[in-house]
């Protein structure tokens, strides 16, 4: 019982890990020091689909399964559970791809709205004290 708990806690951190990298720079523009947390998630997000890895909770949460008297799953979180959901085909190579490009796709484009929202217009003369 504990084990499955562990195991379901790890798959629900893992889900909101990956809509934090893929969505996180929406809440920069609100909260400018998340970015410190945000842009090493992204990184790490991208590297993980650009380079064909498995997150490391990917196992933790087979072996925590596994002990729980459950079976595991081969493959990696996203194929698992949102490919499935969206593509029964499984997930390939070049899906892994688009995929990270969208994540930094969508992260520029909040993050160049952080950096315009920042930045005072030009010819505009900040007040005389």
């Amino acid at each position: 019982m504990v084990f499955r708990f562990l195991a379901d806690f790890v798959a629900l951190v893992h889900a909101a890990f990956v809509v934090f990298v893929v969505l996180g720079g929406w809440l920069v523009l609100r909260w400018r020091r998340l970015a410190w947390l945000h842009l090493p998630a992204v990184a790490w997000g991208a590297l993980i689909e650009f380079a064909g890895w498995t997150c490391p909770l990917t196992p933790l949460e087979n072996v925590l399964r596994s002990r729980a008297g459950e079976l595991g799953y081969s493959g990696g979180f996203i194929e698992h559970y949102v490919f499935r959901a969206l593509y029964p085909s499984g997930l390939t190579r070049s899906v892994q791809i688009v995929l990270g490009v969208l994540v930094l796709l969508v992260n520029a484009i909040a993050y160049g709205l952080v950096w315009r929202t920042r930045r005072p217009p030009p010819n505009v003369q900040p007040p005389a004290r």
